[in-house]
């Protein structure tokens, strides 16, 4: 992250794509009111501020005691209100303000259905229509201004959209009635009623505006809650740090800790950074991040995610990722720029909106012409009336916010339930897919192999055997060498220095001892090197692969000298997890690059769908490739760098967040448990994050195609029925909240 905090906002209904913002305000193409990216700055270099809880004028740069009471001082918290309730206070303010100056306007208007008010008898109506022009002016030019604005600019850029509707809707009214109070004579006839008197405008002006007020007032409260997932995972972070440096232990503030600093972490704190256990036990809450509500234990050298919490020992940690490098802050980036995505559903939204307004206005044209030529007396009134309707109740923000609001929300929720998604197009994806191929280690298996067994074919020792395995297996990072090395050392056995090492992916690894060429990997390593496996060689390599070991071949110069063999056993997880996919309809592949025996056992025991064993990085990919062109929507689950080319190819892939960066680069998802759990839970919030946006979307399609034949005066011929434009507005109001409403569902799913 930068060193200088940047404050981006974005257009919730993704007008301009994922284009964002340095400034608060408007969005220039629909007027929605923009977004703030909810960010933390982890590494600002900014000193944090030292306050006394019950005497807040002592401040100082560093932890201490109150020089007045005593009392431990805290880290000072901004006192800054947040952007998103500004924006709320403020159109609070213009809405109460509407509201005052409506209600009276509209008590005006209806006198005459209110006999008991006789207002006619305390003036006449030209002096009640100046007054409610008094009153209405303000509620149009001071409260609502700026939809005018908006809608003057929709116009000027030739983006029409709801405010285009609005602004012309209510403006006509508006400077009709102007227009009426002060020049009547100029009106034909069917404009006035039997003493002359022009049937003014004002209030259908202001209570409409009011209404609107009223609907951008709930929407601007109702979007503070949407991006509470990410304000939550802000808040895990803790302000300090205690360092132990030089033997001492000091409070220093989270920006200013280092890699490879020792930090200590008292009971029921959170953990500040990422790193690993030191000295001591802990068992640490770390369902904020991944989901999973049951704490875990933690030992000298496991691993610790910052923002978790610690339980009720105290330990040291290393840490090893800061700042912007922490899971914690990918995760916020991540779910940040998953929120200003776009899901290819709402290309459907994109295209109607950007004919729609086009559209109701000639349906409003066309209603005031209907109208005018057929319509009952007063017809030029009812066609001036209904046409407004129609440009009230078709306002598209419905339609507009339907997609974007679910995937601000469930992409959030998904970020608490440790399922990282990078853009909507995934979400989408997930909910489609039939098809899941996994790879072995790591994703089935715990991926932390252990030595199992090792024997001699020729004359060397069995201890040999293991020596020289470990000694070429020494530099490589693949958990089976890691495995090998690990057990030949807890042997007593001692390395020995290997020359011109080279890791052959997919088949294993070779170097040079005392002049003598050496591998070890699996069959196809042993047709590298000119070897050929005696029958005995074979059976006894299978036996073992048949109880789910990973055999490898030890090499010398063209003979395969001896056999090593790893196990790694399959999570307790993986099976109930495979279970709930098949139950969904998704079909599970297993692809491997160990062997056929071993990849047969843990199939079978899984109940796979299929599986294929010996597979290189390219194998993965065509296999990917393959079923995509059988018309199927592949997911590849997969945790090494051997898995990005499958990844990449597959309609989503899924990185296991226990692997490498590598592989979570190239994934679409990444599950922060990494277990098939994750999986699971990917494709149920997928689904319910879908399901929310097509009901929006039905609501937001059913709603204007009802409400605009309404409004236009279909009812009227059959059942004497017309729409009020104010009852137009507070049903497209209304409409709004709705979808945002049912957006925020998702928080509880």
């Amino acid at each position: 992250m930068n060193q200088q905090e940047q404050k981006q906002y974005y257009c919730p209904m993704k007008c301009e794509g994922e284009k964002t913002y340095d400034q608060p305000g408007d969005c220039p193409v629909c007027g929605m009111h923009l977004q703030k990216e909810e960010k933390k700055n982890f590494t600002t270099g900014k000193p944090v501020i030292y306050t006394c809880p019950m005497h807040p004028e002592v401040k100082q740069d560093h932890p201490g005691s109150c020089p007045k009471c005593g009392m431990e001082l805290v880290p000072e918290k901004g006192e800054e209100t947040s952007e998103e309730e500004k924006a709320y206070k403020k159109m609070a303010k213009k809405f109460w303000v509407a509201m005052a100056l409506s209600i009276p306007v509209f008590i005006i208007a209806m006198s005459e259905f209110i006999p008991f008010l006789n207002l006619d008898e305390i003036a006449s109506r030209k002096v009640w229509g100046w007054i409610e022009f008094i009153l209405a002016t303000p509620v149009v030019f001071y409260s609502s201004g700026v939809f005018f604005k908006r809608g003057w600019s929709s116009i000027r850029r030739w983006s029409p959209n709801m405010w285009t509707l609005i602004s012309i809707g209510v403006g006509a009214a508006y400077l009709f009635s102007v227009f009426a109070l002060i020049i009547p004579g100029a009106l034909p006839e069917q404009f006035k009623d039997a003493n002359g008197n022009v049937h003014l405008y004002f209030e259908a002006a202001a209570v409409i505006l009011t209404l609107v007020l009223l609907g951008q007032v709930l929407e601007l409260r109702a979007h503070s809650k949407t991006n509470s997932a990410i304000k939550a995972l802000l808040n895990l972070v803790p302000p300090v740090a205690r360092v132990i440096r030089d033997g001492e232990e000091t409070e220093i503030p989270l920006e200013e800790v280092q890699e490879g600093d020792i930090l200590r972490v008292r009971p029921g704190e959170k953990i500040p950074v990422d790193g690993v256990v030191s000295t001591g036990n802990a068992v640490v809450d770390e369902s904020m991040i991944t989901g999973e509500p049951i704490p875990v234990d933690k030992s000298p050298d496991d691993k610790v995610t910052g923002g978790t919490i610690n339980g009720n020992t105290s330990f040291e940690m290393k840490a090893e990722k800061v700042g912007g490098d922490t899971l914690l802050a990918q995760i916020i980036e991540m779910v940040n720029q998953a929120s200003r995505s776009r899901a290819p559903i709402q290309k459907l939204a994109d295209v109607v909106a950007r004919y729609f307004v086009q559209i109701v206005i000639s349906i409003a044209l066309v209603t005031f012409a209907v109208w005018a030529v057929w319509g009952p007396q007063p017809a030029y009134v009812y066609a001036f009336v209904n046409a407004i309707a129609v440009l009230i109740i078709a306002c598209p923000c419905a339609l507009g916010l339907a997609t974007p609001m679910s995937i601000m929300v469930g992409s959030g929720r998904m970020a608490q339930a440790g399922v990282l998604v990078k853009d909507a197009r995934a979400i989408e994806e997930m909910n489609k897919v039939d098809t899941l191929i996994i790879d072995k280690t790591g994703t089935i298996t715990e991926g932390k192999p252990a030595l199992k067994s090792f024997q001699s074919f020729g004359e060397l020792s069995e201890k040999d055997i293991l020596g020289i395995a470990a000694s070429v297996d020494a530099n490589s990072e693949h958990p089976v060498a890691e495995a090998i090395v690990k057990g030949a050392k807890e042997q007593g056995i001692k390395l020995q220095k290997v020359e011109q090492f080279e890791a052959i992916t997919g088949k294993g690894v070779k170097g040079i001892l005392d002049g003598k060429n050496i591998g070890l990997g699996n069959s196809r390593l042993t047709e590298d090197f000119g070897a050929t496996l005696t029958k005995e060689q074979q059976e006894a390599a299978k036996e073992w692969q048949l109880t789910g070991q990973t055999v490898m071949y030890l090499l010398i110069d063209k003979k395969v000298e001896g056999i090593v063999s790893v196990a790694d056993t399959i999570k307790a997880s993986s099976a109930k997890a495979i279970r709930e996919l098949q139950s969904m309809g998704v079909k599970v592949y297993m692809l491997t690059g160990d062997n056929k025996f071993t990849a047969k056992t843990v199939a079978d025991e899984l109940k796979l769908d299929g599986f294929e064993a010996d597979c290189l990085p390219d194998d993965k990919f065509r296999k990917v490739k393959e079923l995509q062109e059988q018309g199927l929507i592949v997911a590849m689950a997969g945790d090494g760098i051997n898995d990005a080319p499958a990844l990449e190819q597959a309609n989503v892939g899924i990185a296991m967040g226990t692997g490498t960066d590598i592989a979570m680069q190239s994934a679409a998802v990444t599950l922060v448990k990494g277990d098939l759990n994750g999986i699971v839970r990917a494709r149920e919030l997928s689904h319910k994050v879908m399901r929310n946006i097509k009901q929006n979307l039905f609501f937001a399609f059913v709603y204007n195609a009802l409400g605009v034949p309404v409004a236009a005066g279909i009812l009227f011929p059959f059942f004497g029925i017309l729409l009020s434009p104010i009852i137009a507005a507070a049903a497209m109001s209304f409409s709004s909240v709705s979808v945002i409403s049912n957006a925020l569902r998702l928080r509880r799913v």
